[in-house]
């Protein structure tokens, strides 16, 4: 089968990114021949391609045009579509580079819209207002009365969204990467009939636990990753916990606003902000962790990070929140905590931090869950499953 793949990036920066190359990687494993399609954003000319095909991409302010209509994928899509002939096309991420525009090459070609994220239907991607709430309220003139979008911006994001609706009839399927999501977007009017979760790669199960106690955090440090509730809570068991540690790894915008609050309580010699590290130096760093925190204030699509804790072997707590309580099982695999309580995610970290032994056991449970249910092989398989079901449409 001839399986062409379309996501904004291609690189190893993200999570999202790494799904799609090592999708590609193992559909051709399989004897297919999957090809990816990508922008030219993030991608380092000093390095081999990771894309097979590339077409014009921008981290600039030209990017709230491009996202909007980028005639230079248009024309290299309709290029490469007439070339290779795809059976089928796998559309991940595209409405921050390659926008709706490429959606009409896609009419006669059976093709399925992989939905990882809220971006479909919310112009942040967040579903989250900038106090923190959550939106519940369709993308719209809300989006500039509320304060999420900027004037300049907000025209272009709302035409990008209105494209979407308009030809979102060339996908013959649409998935979504989790329950919540799936449930999101039917509530919005996007037909979502397929759902399948986020793979995470295998890897050994890290060492056994030894002092001293120790959270980690990963992602953005940004006010939807909740990452300034977290140092809050960890504050308040500080006293409790004298040997505990505290890593945050990521950049943001949260990053300065953090590094203040850190140094203004005292805490600066237990809590380590080593800022962005690769998959492998963050597994390396992780390997002694007791806890991993996800404490997400937005509504998770799916909780990559939550993964790769868990095929690690470290118990994790996180946010009720989308995707999240679908993958880690209260009291088994982690704790489950309302968004953006610091005081339950406190009481959390004390438990998980004072319980060698539980933190132990919840670890052992969610690698057990990880290699059961989020298996590389396995999600492969679905994919081409259905794969083979869009093409009998």
């Amino acid at each position: 089968m001839k399986i062409l793949l379309i996501s904004d990036y291609a690189s190893r920066a993200y999570g999202a990114e790494n799904q799609v190359l090592a999708l590609r990687d193992g559909l051709r494993q399989r004897g297919h021949d999957a090809r990816l399609f990508s922008s030219s954003a993030r991608y380092v000319p000093t390095q081999e391609p990771l894309s097979d095909y590339r077409c014009l991409g921008s981290l600039s302010p030209l990017r709230v045009l491009l996202r909007t209509f980028n005639p230079w994928a248009f024309q290299e899509l309709r290029r490469v579509v007439a070339q290779f002939q795809p059976d089928a096309v796998h559309v991940r991420i595209f409405l921050t580079q390659l926008s709706p525009s490429i959606l009409p090459l896609l009419k006669n070609v059976p093709s399925l819209y992989h939905v990882v994220w809220h971006r479909p239907i919310c112009p942040t991607g967040t579903k989250m207002l900038p106090d923190g709430t959550v939106c519940r309220v369709p993308a719209g003139k809300e989006c500039y009365r509320r304060g999420c979008l900027p004037f300049y911006s907000f025209f272009p994001h709302i035409l990008e969204l209105g494209l979407l609706r308009r030809w979102l009839g060339a996908f013959k399927l649409i998935m979504a990467n989790s329950e919540a999501m799936k449930r999101n977007l039917l509530a919005e009017g996007i037909p979502a009939t397929e759902m399948i979760r986020n793979f995470v790669p295998d890897r050994l199960p890290r060492p056994p636990l030894s002092s001293p106690p120790t959270v980690v955090f990963a992602g953005q440090l940004s006010l939807e990753k909740g990452v300034e509730v977290l140092f809050r809570a960890f504050a308040k068991i500080a006293d409790k916990i004298p040997d505990a540690r505290l890593i945050i790894a990521g950049t943001g915008t949260k990053q300065n606003i953090l590094k203040k609050q850190i140094a203004h309580s005292g805490l600066s010699h237990r809590v380590a902000m080593p800022g962005y590290l690769s998959y492998n130096e963050m597994e390396r760093q992780f390997d002694s962790a007791w806890v991993q925190a996800v404490p997400t204030r937005c509504i998770e699509a799916f909780g990559n990070v939550a993964a790769e804790a868990m095929i690690r072997g470290t118990a994790v707590i996180a946010s009720d929140s989308g995707g999240l309580p679908e993958i880690v099982q209260h009291g088994k695999s982690g704790l489950i905590v309302p968004p953006g309580d610091e005081d339950a995610l406190a009481q959390g970290l004390l438990h998980l931090l004072q319980n060698r032994e539980s933190a132990e056991q919840m670890g052992r449970a969610g690698r057990a869950f990880a290699l059961r249910h989020l298996n590389q092989n396995d999600y492969i398989d679905k994919m081409i499953r259905l794969y083979q079901k869009l093409c009998s449409l």
